[in-house]
């Protein structure tokens, strides 16, 4: 389905009937993937899941955007529906937009969050990334004087390239600084003023966000358990769908 959003197209899944419950999807995603508990939770709820600005079908936004923004987007997404509580599910960056979400007074009440993988927490830089970072600011500083960027015009790109990730470097140029942007923002000590029960479930070898990251999640979260999907990664719903299927209908009531 299709529908405008900040002026931007938005599309977007809507399955069954009944309360709302909101999927948001990870960064470099759409809302496709959630295909399975979309159709899961769609047995009680009336299972909605837009693909944010940027990704799937769904505009980028004109300039780049914080993740204060893309909470703005969801709650004007959110007003046709009109809902008085709302269930949220989130993965990786749609978890991240979930807690910003929970800062904010709501035309609506969050009853329950669940987080897969959840974005959140900023991870604290290592001695050596610090290293890292300095010299490519040195060295970009330096290749971008005009006579160095004459003699070596492509320079600074292939730097970047070799040190940017495979999400920075296959975004286009407004995504690129929306994902800094992003990415910098530490949501930790909003966690402890979550009211909503929220269940975690992560995968014990997410490298992306890591098991340590739902650990202090489960910590800060006043009702939040944690439930670990052994041996899966940053996609835990997709490597293990059937546990992730029981693990959420538990915890939704869902017959």
């Amino acid at each position: 389905m299709t529908t405008t959003v900040f002026g931007l197209k938005t599309e977007y899944l809507d399955r069954g009937e009944g309360q709302l419950a909101v999927f948001l999807h990870g960064w470099g995603s759409r809302a496709g993937l959630f295909d399975g508990l979309l159709d899961l939770c769609s047995k009680k709820y009336r299972a909605v899941a837009p693909d944010m600005p940027g990704f799937g079908g769904t505009e980028e936004p004109p300039e780049p955007w914080d993740v204060s923004k893309y909470a703005d987007f969801i709650v004007e997404f959110l007003k046709p529906f009109a809902p008085s509580s709302v269930v949220f599910i989130g993965h990786s960056f749609g978890g991240r937009v979930i807690l910003k979400l929970t800062e904010r007074e709501l035309p609506f009440e969050i009853e329950k969050i669940i987080l897969i993988d959840s974005a959140g927490i900023k991870p604290k830089k290592t001695l050596g990334q610090k290293l890292s970072l300095l010299c490519y600011k040195t060295g970009r500083r330096i290749m971008s004087l005009p006579p160095l960027k004459k003699l070596f015009p492509n320079a600074v790109e292939s730097m970047r390239k070799k040190r940017g990730s495979a999400d920075y470097n296959a975004a286009s140029p407004t995504m690129r600084q929306t994902l800094v942007k992003v990415v910098n923002e530490d949501l930790k000590n909003d966690l402890p003023k979550i009211s909503a029960p929220t269940l975690l479930i992560w995968g014990t070898a997410d490298t992306a966000t890591p098991i340590s990251d739902g650990e202090l999640m489960e910590k800060l979260i006043p009702d939040a358990g944690l439930v670990k999907v052994q041996g899966a990664g940053h996609y835990s719903f997709l490597q293990a769908p059937e546990y992730v299927a029981r693990v959420v209908a538990s915890f939704l009531n869902i017959n």
